[in-house]
């Protein structure tokens, strides 16, 4: 059975969550509330939520984990002449935090395949905003003639960073705000990006699944690391264009 947490109650150790052979594998506990305190707990435990109106906050640990390695993206043919093209045309920005809310409004509304409504809700938007307020939470947003057509948004504790959704206006917009997160985090030794979920979209850029129990471990090594910065610009992508890896942008 799911526990149900209160307000005070702490998450339960991630290996209670539901198995394979459940209806619903890797779902650890239910709650009332998505407070932002909650939340970033649930993060430092290798847990998110993902529920939609009109349940209750439900509270996922999966084994396996879907994760992305930054040493590890795939950067093809066609997306690395995308890259040289947005380096080149002064058309082309990549903002960073330049508008959150708005990353997760455009997230919300984008269409997914054999999925109808979405999880990312008023209070999921309201507590993430709380979060980006407090520098817990940040988005990467591919810009093109002053207009913002892709994006992502995650959270970043220390030198780990969970990935939670993205949304393109245009073709490869939120590759490209991908590719140039995937640089950033490179350079200041992100070793690990959490993508929660296996999609065969990921897998195709390099993403693939490791054990719950290394994921875990993992978490908990990073989140208490010094926090990176977050000041970049799409001059990063030089860094998957050309193999180098040049100095930090600050």
């Amino acid at each position: 059975m799911v526990p149900w947490l209160g307000p005070e109650d702490p998450f339960p150790n991630v290996e209670r969550a539901l198995g394979a052979d459940s209806g619903a594998p890797g779902l650890l506990a239910a709650s009332a509330d998505l407070l932002p305190s909650r939340l970033v707990d649930a993060y430092r435990h290798g847990i998110f939520p993902w529920y939609s109106d009109g349940q209750p906050v439900l509270w996922w640990s999966p084994d396996p984990r879907m994760i992305l390695r930054p040493d590890e993206f795939k950067v093809s043919p066609s997306l690395k002449k995308t890259l040289k093209r947005v380096l080149r045309d002064s058309a082309w920005e990549i903002r960073v935090d330049a508008n959150f809310a708005a990353v997760m409004r455009a997230c919300a509304n984008a269409p997914r395949r054999g999925q109808r409504g979405t999880w990312i809700t008023t209070e999921v938007i309201d507590a993430y905003s709380t979060l980006h307020r407090i520098g817990d939470a940040h988005s990467v947003e591919a810009w093109c003639d002053g207009e913002c057509v892709g994006g992502l948004y995650g959270v970043s504790l220390g030198t780990m960073f969970f990935g939670e959704s993205m949304f393109a206006a245009v073709t490869d917009a939120s590759k490209i705000a991908l590719a140039a997160l995937v640089a950033h985090l490179r350079r200041h030794g992100v070793a690990l990006i959490d993508c929660q979920q296996n999609t065969a979209h990921l897998a195709s850029l390099g993403g693939h699944e490791i054990a719950r129990k290394a994921f875990v471990a993992h978490v908990r090594a990073t989140v208490d690391a010094p926090r990176i910065p977050w000041r970049f610009d799409k001059h990063v992508l030089a860094d998957l264009v050309t193999g180098g890896g040049a100095p930090p942008v600050v």
